[in-house]
C-alpha cells in the first residue's frame, strides 16, 4: 500500500515537470534566445538602461554633445593671417612679403613684426585683444561637452534613482538652465568679439602704417583672411542655445515641481 502511494506521488511529481521548448518548437536556431531576451538579461544583470535614448531628453543630449564639440572646435582650430607686399623707395632690397598670422585666443596685441618697413619708426604690431570673449565661448562648449557625458552616464546607470529621487532631475534641470544662459551670453559676446576682430584686422590701416610716405613707397595687401569658420562657430553657438533651452521642457516634466502640479490637478479634478 505504501509502495503504491509512493509510486503515485512520484508519478505526479514527474507530471509537474515541464520540458524546455526545443529549437523546433520555438522556431529559433539552437543556442539563440527569443527576441528581447538577451537585452532584458543584460539590462537586469548589469543595471544599464539604454531606453533613455528613445526619450526626448536622451536624444537631446546626443545632439547637444555633437554640436557643442563643433562649436568650440571650429573656434580653437581657427587660424588666419594678413599678408602684404611691400616695395620701399630708396632701397636696394627687393619687394618683401610681410606675414602677420593670428589664431585663437586672438590676443592681437601680442603679435608684431619685429622691424619697421620703408621708414624709421616702431615695429608693426596688431591692435586688440579678444581673448576673453573667445575663451568664454570655448569654456561654455567644453563644460557642456563634459556635462553631456556625465548626465548620460547618470541616465544609463542610475535610471531608477533618477526616477525615484527628486533631487537628481531637479539638479539636472537647474544645471541645464545655467548652461543655456552661458550659451546665450557666450554666443552674443563672441559675435561682438568677432566684429571687433574683423575691424582690428582691417588691411587698410596696417598698409598705411607700413607705407607712410606714398607714392614713393608701395604696399599692397595680398590676403586679409577668411572669417567664415568663425561665423560658423557663432551660428553653432546660437544653435546650441536653442538645443539647451528647448530641452528644459522635457527635463521640467521629470522634476518634482511638475509631478506635484500634476498630482494637485488630479486631486482637484476628482474633488
Amino acid at each position: 500500500m505504501e509502495a503504491s502511494h509512493q509510486l503515485s506521488g512520484n508519478i505526479n511529481y514527474e507530471n509537474d515537470i515541464q520540458p524546455m521548448p526545443t529549437q523546433y518548437e520555438t522556431g529559433m536556431p539552437a543556442g539563440q534566445l527569443p527576441p528581447g531576451t538577451s537585452y532584458q538579461a543584460m539590462k537586469t544583470a548589469v543595471g544599464l538602461n539604454f531606453d533613455v535614448f528613445r526619450e526626448p531628453r536622451g536624444v537631446m543630449r546626443i545632439l547637444q554633445f555633437i554640436f557643442c564639440i563643433c562649436a568650440f572646435a571650429t573656434t580653437t582650430s581657427y587660424s588666419n593671417s594678413m599678408r602684404f607686399e611691400v616695395t620701399c623707395s630708396n632701397s636696394s632690397l627687393p619687394t618683401q612679403v610681410v606675414d602677420l598670422p593670428f589664431s585663437y585666443p586672438f590676443r592681437l596685441d601680442e603679435i608684431q613684426e619685429p622691424k619697421p618697413y620703408c621708414h624709421d619708426g616702431n615695429p608693426l604690431h596688431l591692435v586688440g585683444n579678444f581673448s576673453s570673449d573667445a575663451q568664454f565661448f570655448v569654456a561654455t562648449g567644453v563644460l557642456s561637452f563634459l556635462y553631456c557625458i556625465a548626465i548620460v552616464i547618470v541616465y544609463v546607470t542610475l535610471s531608477d534613482m533618477y526616477q525615484s529621487n527628486g533631487l537628481l532631475p531637479l539638479t539636472d534641470f537647474i544645471l541645464t538652465v545655467i548652461l543655456s544662459v552661458f550659451w546665450l551670453s557666450g554666443s552674443g559676446a563672441w559675435a561682438n568679439g568677432l566684429n571687433g576682430l574683423k575691424m582690428a584686422t582691417d588691411a587698410n590701416r596696417y598698409r598705411e602704417e607700413m607705407c607712410s610716405k606714398p607714392p614713393n613707397d608701395f604696399c599692397r595687401s595680398i590676403s586679409c583672411g577668411d572669417y567664415s569658420g568663425l561665423v560658423i562657430s557663432v551660428t553653432l553657438g546660437f544653435l546650441n542655445f536653442f538645443l539647451w533651452a528647448s530641452d528644459l521642457w522635457f527635463l521640467y516634466k521629470e522634476t518634482p515641481w511638475f509631478k506635484m502640479k500634476q498630482t494637485t490637478g488630479g486631486v482637484g479634478a476628482a474633488a
